[in-house]
């Protein structure tokens, strides 16, 4: 009978083995590699965006803004923004709303001059003005007819707000209310085509109403 030689067992490589070095050397070049091509393919371009949402009106200033780094398709398309390695131009308010995070668009903004802003003071009973709406807040508008029988081809019932993201340029305190039953005063900031349709929506019902909603 022929004796079956001992199988013998592989040996675990130790610290001393030269196979795991060479290993570790691959893994961590690898790493290496890899980090310098992503931070060398790097493309994006830095914008001024909203640090929060603002209504129409609202005069731009520093703290209004954050940076944002975008990747453009089309490099023209980076000048349709304002680059955040630039200052902006002095006196610059938006002519129109613009919620938290959205690039700042050159479109977005005019200058005061240029912008001709409406100043259109509204009343509001009381409880349909949240308290904590103050000046530079950015609201919507609604309009509701005084009863149901109001809305027959009136385009207010649609409950789509008939002012979006305007600039609360004014609000006197709850305790400086003005008229009867408890009316408050804001004064709104807004473009001469948006004045044209809230007073012409405000000329198409009976009796109408007001609510504020703040936008946070």
């Amino acid at each position: 009978m022929t004796d079956t030689p001992a199988a013998t067992r592989a040996a675990t490589p130790g610290w001393r083995d030269p196979r795991m070095w060479v290993g570790l050397a691959i893994v961590a070049a690898s790493v290496v590699v890899g980090a310098l091509v992503l931070g060398g393919s790097d493309d994006t371009a830095p914008v001024w965006a909203a640090a929060r949402t603002m209504g129409t009106g609202h005069a731009l200033t520093a703290d209004d803004l954050t940076v944002r780094r975008v990747h453009f398709a089309d490099a023209s398309d980076a000048d349709l923004y304002y680059p955040a390695g630039q200052p902006l131009p002095a006196d610059l308010r938006l002519v129109h709303g613009v919620v938290a995070g959205e690039l700042l668009a050159r479109g977005a903004v005019g200058s005061v001059a240029a912008e001709q802003l409406r100043q259109v003071p509204i009343s509001v009973a009381a409880d349909q003005v949240p308290g904590a709406v103050s000046a530079g807040a950015s609201v919507d508008v609604y309009l509701r007819p005084s009863s149901h029988a109001g809305c027959q081809g009136s385009p207010v019932c649609t409950g789509r707000p008939v002012l979006s993201a305007v600039t609360v340029l004014d609000a006197p305190p709850t305790d400086q209310e003005f008229g009867a039953g408890g009316q408050r005063m804001l004064v709104l900031g807004m473009s001469s085509g948006e004045a044209h349709t809230f007073f012409r929506m405000l000329a198409s019902v009976d009796d109408p109403a007001l609510t504020v909603v703040g936008r946070g």
